[in-house]
């Protein structure tokens, strides 16, 4: 690597507060604010509003869009179409 063209790269603490779930990660990512961490260490800590502890992706609780009912709601307003028939 080049020197002096790349910012620094060291650990950080990222910290989804909703969920209470923080990580030790290293990022050039920086802050003013710290907290010390469990090896008794203060490292700068980075709030997030989603994590995987908090995402509905990763938790299980994502809604399931009812598509089958969409589709029939279409079709009763607007009409199915005919077999064969193209889009204009």
């Amino acid at each position: 690597m080049r020197k002096d063209i790349h910012p620094p790269y060291g650990p950080v603490v990222f910290r989804d507060k909703s969920a209470g779930f923080a990580f030790l990660t290293r990022s050039t990512a920086t802050s003013e604010k710290t907290v010390e961490w469990e090896d008794g260490r203060t490292y700068p800590v980075i709030d997030v509003e989603v994590s995987s502890a908090s995402h509905p992706f990763y938790t299980g609780t994502a809604k399931v869009l009812d598509t089958a009912g969409r589709v029939e709601r279409f079709e009763r307003r607007f009409g199915a179409r005919r077999p064969g028939e193209r889009g204009r």
